[in-house]
Parts: structure tokens; sequence; C-alpha cells
């Protein structure tokens, strides 16, 4: 995948310019700067967060190459817990949450960071139900579906696939 591939992924999920937005399990980032090309410099605010910092510094130093107007900071924590976020215009995991066994209670979590209203949650996953050594945890968006109500998400919809080699299938999805 390329950068133009993420940003497709992304783009039906966001729906306007600016705001402030979280990417949890960023790693090097990628989605972060889908997620920076699509919400556009005016106003534009990221919050990336993962256990690595090496990544993070990765991540900075293309987004001041790509991105200069957009703001970011960078958190080095694990999204699994509690964070000191403002209230957020969106978030996107993208294959972060496959890591997770548990993923009710962080799903509470990031909805508590995300405003009332049209606050958005940005899934990127494979559409499996399967696993295996690297994508320990996936599930398909029949079951995302299912687990974004079980945690108080009322509207979800798919926004676009792409095709792998690995699992066969990613998808992104959107769900408020």
């Amino acid at each position: 995948m390329n950068h133009n591939d993420h940003v497709r992924l992304l783009q039906n999920g966001v729906p306007h310019s600016g705001g402030v937005w979280a990417d949890l399990g960023a790693g090097e980032g990628a989605f972060t700067l889908a997620l920076a090309e699509l919400i556009g410099p005016v106003g534009g605010v990221i919050y990336a967060v993962d256990r690595d910092g090496r990544a993070l510094q990765a991540l900075a130093k293309q987004m001041r190459r790509s991105f200069p107007q957009i703001t970011l900071y960078t958190i080095q924590a694990d999204f699994t817990r509690l964070l000191s976020l403002p209230p957020l215009d969106g978030v996107v995991m993208a294959n972060s949450l496959h890591f997770v066994v548990q993923k009710e209670p962080v799903l509470q979590q990031v909805k508590e960071y995300l405003q009332e209203g049209d606050g958005r949650l940005l899934i990127v996953e494979y559409n499996s139900d399967q696993g295996n050594h690297w994508v320990p945890y996936p599930f398909s968006y029949q079951t995302w579906r299912k687990l974004a109500q079980q945690t108080g998400f009322s509207h979800t919809e798919q926004l676009a696939t792409y095709p792998s080699r690995f699992l066969h299938e990613i998808y992104a999805a959107a769900s408020w």
C-alpha cells in the first residue's frame, strides 16, 4: 500500500477539514500522514500515540517535511491505558486494535475521547476473524459492526476496502 491507498481508505470518514484527531497505534504514521492530508493545514491538530518512541520520531520528521502546517503532538504511551487527550473530532485506529484481546474496555475509553454528536472512530483492519502470529486478533467488518454497537456507537458504515495478500482484504469503517 502507498500513501494514496491510505488516503482512499480514510477519505469518506473525514467529514470536514480541520479539527482535532488522534491516531492510536500510529507507528511510523502511514495513516497519520493520510489523515493530515485529509484534514488539511488550516486548524488541523493530530495526536499520534504509540509505545515506540523511535517510530514517533520518524513520524514527526516526515510530518514536518510533508505537512508542516499540521500541529502534531506525539505521545509515547500504550493506547489501551487512559490518555490525557482533549475532546476529539475523530480517532483513527489503523491495524492497531488487532493486537488487543479485550477490545470492549479500550473502545469504551476511545468513545469517551470523542466529542458528542459527530465524533467518529475510523477503523482500518483485516477483514478476517482468524488471526496469525503477526495479526493475532483481527476482526471482520461484520464483527466490527456488532462490536461497535455493543460499545455504544449508534452508526457504523464501511468506507472502503483494499485487497491484501496478507489475510485477503483490508477494510476501513467509520463509527459514531
